[in-house]
């Protein structure tokens, strides 16, 4: 969001450092803890007994972690952020889905304190997608911003294959992409429900 540093040749020109100011590992903490809280409730999902018990208290303790760093983000993105906000002037209706993103993170607690697990998981999974998808909005159409110079970004023009290439790679994933699908399918039906500690378990 910040941009890195791309110069006219679309090559990257700085070094580590650059990667590593205080907004990107802000926004890695940010990103850990989001994952940490939906991996809690979705352990939660799956066990039963003392384990869950003591899940219970670690949904709660992420959603907490998970509140501060997302007001501390959103915060620093508004205030210092500019390009965050460039694209919602344009296209208003992106705003239905911050609407829908802060009443998915209020769905949280809720659901946690009404026993509603499936609900918390589906409210988290929700952010989720509403964030990335926000993200995805404030930098279209670039995929990198330059810090350099705004006309040296990365855009799905500019980065994008040759048309044949794209047919290509279109059509690999229409044939790859069932496939995908199955399988995931499987696998999910395989493991649904919930874990059960018994003689093969480890």
């Amino acid at each position: 969001m910040r941009g890195m540093p791309i110069g006219a040749d679309k090559e990257f020109r700085g070094g580590l450092i650059d990667l590593l100011h205080p907004y990107a590992l802000l926004v890695g903490c940010f990103t850990v803890a989001t994952f940490a809280m939906h991996g809690a409730i979705y352990l939660y999902l799956k066990t039963e007994g003392d384990l869950q018990r003591r899940i219970h208290g670690w949904m709660w303790r992420a959603f907490g972690i998970f509140l501060v760093f997302y007001l501390f983000v959103t915060i620093y993105t508004l205030v210092d952020v500019p390009l965050a906000t460039r694209n919602f002037r344009d296209h208003p209706w992106a705003w239905i889905v911050v609407v829908m993103n802060v009443l998915a993170i209020a769905n949280i607690p809720r659901a946690i304190h009404l026993n509603r697990p499936g609900y918390a998981f589906l409210s988290s999974s929700a952010t989720i997608m509403a964030l990335t998808f926000l993200f995805g909005v404030a930098l279209f159409p670039e995929m990198v911003h330059s810090s350099i110079d705004p006309a040296y970004s990365l855009t799905i023009y500019n980065a994008a294959s040759s048309e044949k290439t794209l047919i290509i790679m279109r059509n690999i994933a229409f044939l790859g992409m069932p496939f995908v699908i199955a399988y995931s399918a499987v696998i999910y039906w395989v493991f649904r429900g919930k874990v059960q500690i018994g003689k093969f378990s480890y």
